[in-house]
């Protein structure tokens, strides 16, 4: 039997990564940081994050859609007997639909999201990317348009235990 699978995504300051530790330790699933995963590949292979795809207006790596989602695919594949997986990523509804049980998108109000952004030291048109993209609701849209089954969750004035015990409960995982 396939392992569950519960991709968490959202714009960067959604509290995705929250969330996602809080699913983790409730539902006692591995959580993979897809951005942590990225870096170490692209140091151990040239790969997902080659210094020539570093965009340095947007002080951002460029990341290999296609390469992320086969080492994911992979990791999916070798958890066979474990009880689940989290992905942590605003790409991981990037994944296939088939590999994914679950994909909960994350997303706050544009004050909260906007002083997030600002806490972690952003650069103000990487704060705006941002808030654009909370306002057009792209992840959200991605997702459906790649055939995931979604729950949406708004952290705004919800603690991450409190929301994930409320993803857990709607998804029938308690």
């Amino acid at each position: 039997m396939r392992p569950r699978v519960i991709a968490v995504t959202g714009t960067p300051g959604t509290g995705k990564t929250a969330l996602a530790r809080e699913l983790s330790l409730l539902l006692r699933y591995r959580r993979v940081d897809v951005h942590k995963l990225a870096l170490s590949l692209s140091r151990k292979s040239g790969g997902m994050g080659k210094s020539e795809n570093y965009d340095s207006i947007r002080r951002t790596m460029v990341v290999d859609i296609r390469q992320l989602n086969s080492v994911l695919i992979s990791l999916i594949k070798a958890e066979k007997k474990a009880s689940g997986l989290i992905i942590d990523s605003h790409m991981s509804h990037f994944l296939p639909s088939r590999y994914v049980d679950l994909c909960v998108v994350a997303t706050c109000s544009l004050r909260t999201l906007k002083r997030r952004l600002e806490d972690r030291h952003y650069d103000v048109r990487k704060v705006r990317e941002n808030l654009d993209a909370e306002v057009f609701e792209t992840c959200l849209v991605e997702a459906q348009e790649a055939g995931h089954g979604v729950f949406v969750v708004d952290t705004t004035r919800r603690s991450p235990r409190s929301t994930a015990l409320s993803v857990c409960r709607a998804a029938g995982l308690l």
